[in-house]
C-alpha cells in the first residue's frame, strides 16, 4: 500500500506502559486462548501474560518519531477519514465525524472494558474510539497467516467501519435487538453486523484504489478468510459450530468485502435485509 504523501491523522492517541507476553502456551495454546477472546469478547490477557490486572498507561499525541507500525496506522486512519467524509456527503448527504484510534502496548482500558492484543482490535461505541495493539499485526501475520500491509490496513478499516455503523444508528439498534434475543439469536445478529462492517471495509478499499499495489486486494481477502469463525475454530482444534459464530465464515467475510469493493454503495451492504449471508 502506497502511503507516501498521506499525512498522519490527528485522531490517534498513543498509550504506553504495561507489560506482558504470551509465554509458555505454544502456538496451539495461544490460538485456543485467542479464540476464547475472539468469540466471547472476554479480556483474556491474564491467560496470555499471567497477570491479574492491567497497569495504568499514559496517553499522549503522536511524536515526530514513532514506531513504523504506529505511523502506518495513523496514515491508514487518514485514508478512512478521507473516504468516509466523501461517502457520507455523496451517499447520505451528511457530515462524517471520525473516531479516535488508541494505539497501545499489551493492555489498556476502554469505556467498554479491558483491551489487549489478545482480544484483538475493536471499536467501543461508548467512547467512539477504536483500540489497536500493534502486536496484533504480528499475530495476524505469524499465527493467523494473514500478513501484508494491506491486510493490516483492512483490520483498521474494519474497526472504523463499526464506527460508521454507530454514526448511522445501526450499532445501537442491534444492541437493543440483542438484549431481547437468545444467545444464538444474538450471535446471528452480531454476524450480520460484522459482515456489514466487512462490506463497508470493501467500500473503503475501492476508494483508496490509487494507493493499492499489486496483490493488496488479495491480502485483504486472505485476511478476511483467515479470521472467519469457522477457520479460527479449526485452528483452535475445534469443530466449527455455526450457532456460536459471531463474525461469519471465511467465505462470507471475503464475499461481503468483495461486495463492498465492487459496488461501492452503502445501501448494498445492508446484511440485515439479506436473505443469504
Amino acid at each position: 500500500m502506497r502511503l507516501r504523501g498521506i499525512g498522519r491523522s490527528k485522531n490517534v492517541i498513543r498509550r504506553s506502559g504495561g507489560a506482558g507476553k504470551a509465554g509458555g502456551l505454544g502456538l496451539v495454546g495461544v490460538l485456543a486462548v485467542l479464540a476464547i477472546g475472539y468469540f466471547t469478547g472476554i479480556d483474556v490477557t491474564p491467560l496470555l501474560t499471567g497477570q491479574s490486572g492491567g497497569q495504568v498507561q499514559q496517553s499522549r499525541p503522536l511524536s515526530d518519531s514513532e514506531d513504523p507500525q504506529v505511523d502506518f496506522a495513523a496514515r491508514v486512519l487518514t485514508t478512512t477519514e478521507q473516504v468516509w467524509s466523501r461517502v457520507f456527503q455523496e451517499q447520505l448527504g451528511e457530515t462524517y465525524t471520525p473516531p479516535q484510534l488508541v494505539v497501545f502496548e499489551n493492555v489498556t482500558q476502554s469505556a467498554c472494558g479491558g483491551a489487549s492484543g489478545a482480544t484483538g482490535p475493536f471499536y467501543c461505541p461508548a467512547d467512539n474510539m477504536a483500540y489497536l495493539d500493534t502486536a496484533f499485526f504480528r499475530t495476524l501475520d505469524q499465527r493467523l497467516g494473514a500478513g501484508g500491509d494491506f491486510a493490516a490496513a483492512y483490520v483498521i478499516a474494519h474497526e472504523v467501519a463499526h464506527h460508521v455503523q454507530n454514526e448511522i444508528g445501526v450499532l445501537p439498534q442491534v444492541a437493543r435487538m440483542r438484549q431481547q434475543s437468545s444467545e444464538v439469536e444474538a450471535n446471528a445478529l452480531t454476524v450480520r453486523l460484522e459482515l456489514m462492517a466487512d462490506c463497508f471495509s470493501g467500500i473503503w478499499a475501492s476508494n483508496v484504489e490509487g494507493l493499492m499495489e499489486k496483490g493488496d486486494l488479495e491480502e485483504a481477502l486472505n485476511a478476511a478468510r483467515m479470521i472467519g469463525d469457522d477457520h479460527l475454530q479449526r485452528q483452535a482444534g475445534q469443530v466449527p459450530q455455526p450457532h456460536t459464530f459471531t463474525h461469519g465464515t471465511s467465505e462470507q467475510r471475503a464475499r461481503w468485502f468483495e461486495r463492498g469493493y465492487e459496488g461501492g454503495e452503502m445501501a448494498q451492504c445492508d446484511t440485515f435485509k439479506a436473505d443469504r449471508l
